[in-house]
C-alpha cells in the first residue's frame, strides 16, 4: 500500500493536505503531537501516529512503510533561542529520514531559502534545505511564499483604529503571497505525482495568483471588516518592539525583523531559472475569509 506520512498535521498547511489527498483516495498516516486533535484526522480516515518534531526515534516510527513523507518544521514564536530550537528540529527530522530512508520527502521550504545573505527566518530553512540534501532520499522543495493568513495579525489593531501597521515597505511595494491552503494543496498534488520526475531536489515555488501591496492588504481588513483601514509604514525602530507586544520572543522577532528588512529590499522572491513555479486559486480576500467567525465573536 502507497502510504502518504504527514507530519504537522493539523496545521494549516498539513490539514489542506491531508483533505485533498483523503479525497483523492489516498491512504494517509497523519502524524501529530497532541492526541486530542486526532479525533478530526481520524473522522477523514487517517491512520494517526504521535510524535514530538524533536524526538528522532518516534520519528522514525511514524515514518515506517511510508512512500513518501511530507515535512514541516514547527517555530516556537516563544522560543527563547528560536534559531537554536529550529536547527536541532531541522537536525532531529534529518536524522529520522535517514534512519528509515523512505522514497520521497516533501519538505515546506521558503522563498528566499536560496540566498546566502542574512534573511533572518528565511536563512533557517536554507539551512534546513542544505541538511536535507545530505539525506539518502529523494527530496522536493516546496518553497511557500508568504502565507496571506498572517495579514490576520492586523485584525483587532484595523478593527479598533483603522490603521494596518506595516513592516512591508514601502506601501505600494508588491510581494508574492499565497494561502496556506493552496500550500497544502500544491504539496499533495506533488505527493502524487510520478515519483520519478527529474533530478533531486526538485525545487518548486508555491505563490498566489498574483502578488499584493500592503495597500492592497489594508483594503482587503477593510472589506472584511466592513470599515474604512489605511496602511501606514511602520518606522523600522519600532519593530521588535511592536513584535514582541504581539507575543513573540525577542529573539524570534529579531528573525522576523531580519525577514523584513530583506523583503524590503525586494530579495525575497522565486529562485530566478531554478525550479518551477505553482500558482494558487485563492485571491486574499478569500483568504481572509476564514477569519470572519472569530471577527464576529470578538464584537458580540
Amino acid at each position: 500500500m502507497i502510504m502518504f506520512v504527514i507530519f504537522g498535521a493539523t496545521g494549516k498547511v498539513g490539514k489542506a493536505t491531508i483533505t485533498r489527498l483523503r479525497g483523492e483516495g489516498a491512504p494517509v498516516r497523519a502524524v501529530l503531537r497532541d492526541p486530542a486533535k486526532a479525533a478530526p484526522l481520524a473522522e477523514l480516515g487517517c491512520e494517526i501516529a504521535m510524535a514530538e518534531v524533536g524526538d528522532a526515534d518516534a520519528m522514525a516510527l511514524a515514518m515506517r512503510d511510508a512512500a513518501a513523507v511530507q515535512l514541516i518544521c514547527p517555530i516556537d514564536t516563544r522560543a527563547a533561542d528560536a534559531s537554536h530550537q529550529m536547527l536541532q528540529s531541522i537536525e532531529r527530522m534529518a536524522e529520522a529520514i535517514d534512519a528509515v530512508r523512505p522514497p520521497r520527502v516533501l519538505a515546506i521550504s521558503d522563498y528566499g531559502a536560496h540566498l546566502t545573505i542574512d534573511t533572518g527566518i528565511t536563512s533557517l530553512f536554507r539551512a534546513m534545505e542544505e541538511r536535507f540534501r545530505q539525506c539518502r532520499a529523494r527530496m522536493v522543495f516546496l518553497r511557500s511564499a508568504e502565507h496571506m493568513e498572517n495579514c490576520a495579525r492586523y485584525l483587532k489593531i484595523a478593527n479598533e483604529t483603522g490603521v494596518m501597521p506595516s513592516m512591508h515597505q514601502p506601501l505600494a511595494r508588491p510581494f508574492p503571497t499565497v494561502s496556506a491552503a493552496d500550500i497544502g494543496d500544491m504539496a499533495a498534488d506533488l505527493l502524487l505525482a510520478d515519483e520519478g520526475h527529474g533530478s533531486s531536489p526538485r525545487i518548486v515555488h508555491g505563490e498566489g495568483p498574483r502578488e499584493y501591496t500592503a495597500l492592497d492588504i489594508a483594503a482587503a481588513l477593510g472589506r472584511l471588516l466592513t470599515r474604512s483601514v489605511v496602511a501606514r509604514e511602520l518606522p523600522r525602530a519600532d519593530w521588535p518592539a511592536t513584535l514582541m507586544r504581539a507575543g513573540l520572543s525577542e529573539s524570534y522577532a529579531d528573525l522576523i525583523v531580519r525577514l523584513g528588512d530583506a523583503h524590503n529590499k525586494g530579495l525575497i522572491e522565486a529562485e530566478a531559472n531554478v525550479g518551477e513555479i505553482h500558482r494558487g486559486r485563492t485571491e486574499l480576500s478569500a483568504a481572509l475569509e476564514t477569519f470572519r467567525p472569530d471577527i464576529r465573536q470578538a464584537v458580540s
